[in-house]
């Protein structure tokens, strides 16, 4: 979400929107949240998967008695400020608009039209498992309690403020984004309890103990009820077939062991599971600040930013940015955070896409290994870097133990860090000890 709203608010320029949005004021970024949660009512923008048309609607994702139970009061337009032809003239509007963070237009963004649907959890949960939130965490914290990082240009300075009042404290009390109660009180148990009842996936570092909880509100696996633990058999499965395909895509004399009907079967089955965990609006809120927050480390590391520059950890890469600012602290960021960066925004789109049933069919899901339809660079990114980072053979069939060619199990490892940054227990992300 905060990449649109940067491209938007650039014009053409990615790094000056990227910083127009750090400038934003954090009152405003939490209303705007709340317009992009009442946007999502509205049917999402999804290419059409065969590739004829441009674009395609489908259902919306999300049921709008949902978002009729959690949205903010409207009011109806009463003029020129007011009036809105599509938006809802909301009680407490973001007034974001492309003049400039320093301009409140008094009524809600009307940058997106028609609105862009936010990621799907498993974008929050592969680039957390890099560990991104705890060595950002480290970051501001030592700019708040100290002169230890350096000093901080006004870019750095808005950026670190709005970091600290929308991501490590509670939201104000009634924004859909709130998600920490007395009942809840641990977040990163939450992000924890939500990837598991989800996706069946725990995250491979420990909660740092300088964060860590106790007692029962911090067991992310209690209470839960059921869990989708079979999601990562059913997911890897539908990667293997549509490798098959792929590699079979050319082949129109021989054997064809490329099985569409089953790969429509398969996305079928992970649209049941996952369609299962979200009745009732259940994990709607949670998936929407989670993923929020992920996004917005996302875009700090994606560029040369204000902060990356002041703090001197500039780099090629969000990767490399990440490592250079986890060496600054003492923490070390997963072995495959390359990989990890370059699965999220594809395996979402994948997701998004089978949760909305456009591969149900044996001619849509026949599209996944198509190289003309429009997912297809995503599908093949998807694949390969789901192997490498997960170290999971889906481009082997099972009954094979070595691979004739092609991509190996991995890419090339990183080279070791230094010393200093030596990770704790191989490549999960660690808390360092204050220095």
């Amino acid at each position: 979400m905060f990449f649109p709203l940067a491209k938007a608010l650039g014009q053409q320029n990615a790094e000056l929107g990227t910083q127009r949005v750090f400038r934003l004021h954090p009152t405003q970024l939490a209303y705007f949240l709340d317009e992009i949660w009442d946007s999502a009512r509205r049917t999402p923008q999804i290419p059409d998967p065969s590739g004829e048309k441009d674009l395609v609607f489908f259902a919306r994702f999300f049921d709008d008695t949902v978002f009729d139970a959690l949205d903010l009061p409207t009011q109806p337009g009463d003029g020129t400020v007011l009036a809105t032809d599509v938006l809802n003239a909301f009680l407490a509007p973001s007034g974001i608009n492309t003049g400039g963070a320093a301009e409140w237009s008094g009524r809600p963004n009307e940058l997106f039209c028609p609105p862009l649907l936010w990621h799907h959890l498993a974008y929050a949960y592969v680039l957390e498992s890099t560990g991104i939130v705890e060595i950002f965490a480290e970051v501001v914290r030592r700019l708040t309690v100290g002169e230890t990082m350096g000093v901080l240009s006004p870019d750095s300075i808005a950026w670190l403020r709005a970091t600290e009042q929308l991501f490590f404290r509670d939201l104000p009390s009634f924004s859909v984004s709130s998600v920490l109660s007395q009942v809840r009180p641990f977040d990163r148990t939450n992000r924890r309890n939500a990837y598991w009842r989800m996706l069946g996936l725990d995250l491979a570092h420990a909660v740092p103990p300088l964060w860590a909880g106790s007692g029962p509100l911090s067991d992310w696996k209690s209470l839960t009820g059921p869990v989708n633990q079979d999601f990562r058999q059913k997911w890897s499965e539908l990667l293997r077939q549509i490798w098959i395909g792929v590699e079979n895509r050319a082949n129109v004399n021989g054997a064809n062991p490329a099985d569409p009907s089953y790969i429509a079967l398969l996305a079928r089955a992970l649209k049941d599971l996952l369609g299962n965990r979200r009745r009732g609006g259940a994990l709607a809120r949670e998936e929407f600040s989670y993923v929020t927050m992920l996004n917005w480390f996302h875009l700090t590391v994606d560029s040369d930013t204000s902060v990356i520059v002041d703090l001197q950890a500039q780099a090629s890469s969000a990767a490399d940015r990440l490592g250079a600012l986890g060496q600054k602290v003492g923490i070390t960021p997963a072995l495959r955070s390359r990989e990890l960066f370059d699965l999220a925004e594809p395996m979402s789109t994948l997701l998004r896409g089978i949760e909305l049933g456009l591969f149900d069919t044996e001619a849509t899901a026949a599209t996944l290994f198509t190289d003309k339809s429009n997912i297809f660079r995503d599908v093949l990114d998807t694949i390969n870097n789901w192997q490498s980072a997960t170290g999971e053979r889906v481009k082997e069939s099972p009954a094979r133990q070595q691979l004739a060619g092609g991509q190996p199990l991995r890419v090339p490892a990183p080279a070791a860090p230094p010393a200093a940054m030596a990770p704790l227990n191989g490549s999960a992300p660690t808390h360092a000890r204050n220095e």
